[in-house]
């Protein structure tokens, strides 16, 4: 990934970290959104509220490592419609990946906390990411740097048994009706939240006949 070539063209604004307080409890919430749709937004409303977060940032990144790039649309598309999506004044998009020069969720968590040492993050995924979460870089490291709240989406609940990080993790899962508890825990500690399912998918609204 050559950074100066994917931030050319984006507006300074999206290559800043939001604004916030020592204390605050943030959520990171990392996708290619392509495109962003009503299900992310449910994930994102979710955590802000069952979790008591202070702002939820949403990491438009450059290109999941895993997915092919064929039909990937540019970033700047992306970061436009995910922060229409987005419009909540505690909801902060941001492509600050790209400043970071890194498409690995583990990289970018460990630097935001040796940046933002005061701040209570964690990290926030849909369960439809669960089933392969172990094939992320360093997955091991990225549960033990942050707590993770995982929220329920179609055909993706049997994961949250299922899973390699769910087994592998599953005495530090904490219960759904403490879940409000998690951004002050240490981890490593996650928790699967049930939310009303929203069957829209970036897969389905990219194959939609034009």
């Amino acid at each position: 990934m050559n950074p100066s070539n994917i931030r050319a063209g984006l507006h300074q604004d999206w290559l800043r970290l939001p604004h916030v307080e020592p204390g605050n409890r943030i959520g990171l919430f990392g996708g290619s959104f392509n495109p962003p749709h009503s299900g992310h937004r449910l994930v994102a409303s979710t955590v802000l509220k069952r979790l008591g977060l202070d702002q939820i940032w949403w990491f438009v990144t450059p290109g999941n490592p895993l997915k092919d790039h064929a039909n990937l649309a540019p970033l700047a598309t992306r970061l436009d419609l995910t922060a229409a999506l987005a419009d909540h004044p505690r909801m902060k998009v941001t492509a600050y990946e790209t400043v970071l020069g890194t498409p690995y969720t583990a990289r970018t968590i460990g630097a935001l906390c040796a940046m933002r040492p005061s701040v209570r993050f964690v990290w926030v995924m849909g369960a439809d990411n669960l089933g392969s979460f172990h094939r992320w870089q360093d997955w091991r490291q990225i549960v033990g740097s942050v707590p993770i709240a995982i929220v329920d989406r179609p055909g993706a609940s049997l994961s949250v048994l299922s899973s390699p990080m769910a087994k592998v993790f599953e005495k530090y899962r904490l219960p759904e009706e403490v879940a409000a508890r998690l951004p002050d825990l240490e981890p490593p500690v996650w928790t699967f939240l049930h939310a009303p399912l929203d069957r829209t998918s970036s897969t389905g609204l990219r194959n939609l006949p034009e």
